[in-house]
């Protein structure tokens, strides 16, 4: 980003850097052996974060603005991606616990939720049943044809008109109701006047 910063302003300064400035703008390299291999790691300002900024996360994380959550979880994010030895012992629990702490959709219900909840959903269902109960009460008769005298006339109807012969109505040997739906009444059809 130096280089680059440099090259643009090099018109202005008749200045070109040369192959050694160049490596001393960029961050500091160290070499380590791991299992015998040569290791390269950039350190670019990646410093131990502050324990008073890790103490006591578990308390203030759901507390804390989005941007400082965010920016924190970046500062550990980048010490995560160093060699973990590195990391101090508050920075690998806070690490932990943000990420699989009981917060947001993790978080543990508060008591007596259930009962909570419990309560409205019977509340719901009295109010279901009431209003049930007021439309019945103020609903129009069933129509004629929901009787049972009605519906033993139509199968004698179906009879008569030899509809299904194979497996309906007026099949031999037929057993079943037929069409014949709602409990019996005492009494005409709705509708019809008795006989005197």
């Amino acid at each position: 980003m130096a280089t680059t910063m440099l090259r643009s302003l090099s018109p202005l300064l008749r200045f070109r850097p040369t192959r050694i400035e160049k490596q001393s703008l960029q961050a500091p390299t160290t070499t380590c052996l791991v299992q015998g291999r040569q290791h390269q790691r950039r350190y670019a300002g990646i410093h131990a974060i502050s324990n008073p900024t890790l103490a006591g996360i578990e308390k203030r994380w759901e507390g804390m603005p989005p941007q400082e959550q965010a920016d924190l979880w970046m500062a550990l994010r980048d010490r995560m991606k160093t060699d973990w030895h590195e990391m101090t012992l508050q920075e690998k629990k806070a690490a932990y616990w943000i990420a699989f702490g009981p917060w947001g959709p993790r978080a543990v219900p508060p008591p007596g939720e259930g009962r909570i909840i419990f309560g409205q959903v019977l509340l719901a269902v009295a109010i279901a049943t009431v209003i049930f109960a007021i439309e019945r009460q103020f609903a129009r008769a069933p129509p004629k044809t929901m009787s049972a005298q009605y519906q033993a006339m139509t199968n004698e109807y179906l009879k008569r008109q030899n509809t299904e012969p194979i497996t309906g109505v007026s099949s031999e040997g037929y057993t079943g109701k037929g069409m014949i739906q709602s409990k019996p009444t005492k009494g005409p059809l709705p509708g019809e006047e008795e006989d005197e």
